[in-house]
């Protein structure tokens, strides 16, 4: 059965909502959600247009506009990216006036740093999410910690392991 428009712009809206950490970690839910919950797609289908909007160039949430746009077409595309943008935007704009307002309060460094840990767990949720959906569970954790382990100890251009990634996918489909 095929969602209705106000389904796409509402559940991408309320996704919009969720991503904290930004278009990467959104991922474990948008997939929970438009796999899972919703069945609008499979694992594979789900997995291969969010590595296709990974590669392509341009913000990681480029994402929800392809998800859309296999949902429903074009205009599932523009109602996807309306609803992922429309509500962050006025969230992030609204919180920035308050921050400002709020500059010196003693509270806000701590509020801050407390985000930190959540952002980085909803990453790392990410990169388990996609590797189980790409059929290489098994592997995800050892490339996960292996490709931040080499990021943060390495002086390297974390291209390095996009590029190491790549070939690892390459022999993960020969082999498949």
């Amino acid at each position: 059965m095929s969602p209705s428009p106000l389904d796409i712009l509402t559940t991408f809206a309320m996704l919009s909502l969720l991503a904290v950490g930004g278009a990467n970690a959104l991922s474990p839910e948008m997939h929970r959600i438009l796999v899972e919950s919703r069945g609008w797609m499979d694992d594979a289908t789900f997995s291969q247009l969010y590595a296709l909007a990974q590669a392509a160039p341009g913000p990681n949430i480029l994402s929800a506009s392809v998800m859309g746009m296999a949902i429903g077409g074009w205009g599932g595309m523009a109602l996807a990216t309306i609803g992922i943008l429309t509500p962050a935007a006025c969230l992030a704009w609204t919180v920035a006036g308050w921050l400002e307002a709020l500059k010196g309060a003693w509270w806000i460094k701590p509020a801050q740093a407390g985000l930190v840990p959540l952002a980085l767990g909803l990453m790392g949720a990410s990169g388990f999410i996609l590797g189980e959906a790409a059929a290489f569970f098994t592997l995800a954790p050892f490339i996960t910690a292996g490709s931040a382990l080499f990021i943060w100890r390495s002086d390297r251009s974390p291209l390095v392991v996009l590029l190491a990634g790549g070939i690892i996918g390459l022999g993960v489909y020969a082999l498949g």
